[in-house]
């Protein structure tokens, strides 16, 4: 299991400022990342060690995001007042996933500030939507030059606390989640209570532990 990427939505106050907020905390700047045009979506991207990336979300004013998942999820999160939205596994094929949860993926993309053409395909987002606590499984169709974590950044993902049940997740995935995930720590809390990622803990380098 990679741990591809984590999802923030922003608050009321906007993208640019959430991505500035919580860059200052991390100590860096997060980078434009364009526009999902299927989804009504635009963020901004944090490359992390691993590779991985933190990926902050916000919805547009657009007829996608009214008909399209993920903008759904987003545009719902953000309402709440922003936060964690959750977090997305690679796999290298999607077939045994669409196999066992009985759907089909579907297609993503999205349009870098200079042109460039990002390709994926996706599944499980309306899980998500339904029980925030799940990921959603991608497989990168693009070359690995292209992807948001290939600049490779000094600051590693190292903890994420998570709302729900360790039980549940792990059927979903169709695998145990170890102690360890590629040196990340997953804590489970409060299974009855509301699911989805409660706080995210980074190490950063000369400000050590920071938690979101």
């Amino acid at each position: 299991m990679h741990v591809d990427h984590l999802m923030f939505a922003a608050g009321p106050e906007g993208l640019e400022v959430e991505a500035a907020r919580m860059g200052e905390k991390l100590g860096t700047s997060f980078i434009n990342g364009g526009i999902h045009p299927r989804f009504g979506t635009r963020n901004r991207i944090l490359p992390l060690a691993g590779p991985r990336y933190v990926e902050i979300v916000e919805v547009l004013d657009h007829p996608a995001a009214d008909k399209a998942v993920f903008g759904q999820a987003v545009r719902a999160r953000s309402e709440e007042g922003g936060g964690w939205l959750g977090w997305a596994v690679s796999v290298d094929d999607l077939a045994p996933f669409e196999e066992r949860l009985g759907r089909n993926s579907v297609p993503g993309s999205r349009h870098f500030p200079d042109g460039r053409y990002l390709e994926w395909h996706q599944l499980g987002v309306k899980g998500l939507m339904t029980d925030p606590q799940l990921p959603y499984f991608l497989h990168w169709e693009s070359s690995a030059e292209l992807l948001p974590s290939a600049l490779t950044g000094t600051i590693t993902l190292k903890r994420i606390e998570m709302t729900g049940s360790r039980n549940r997740v792990e059927e979903w995935l169709g695998e145990p989640i170890p102690d360890e995930v590629e040196g990340i720590t997953f804590d489970f809390t409060s299974p009855n209570g509301h699911p989805g990622i409660s706080a995210v803990t980074f190490e950063v380098p000369g400000r050590g532990l920071v938690r979101i």
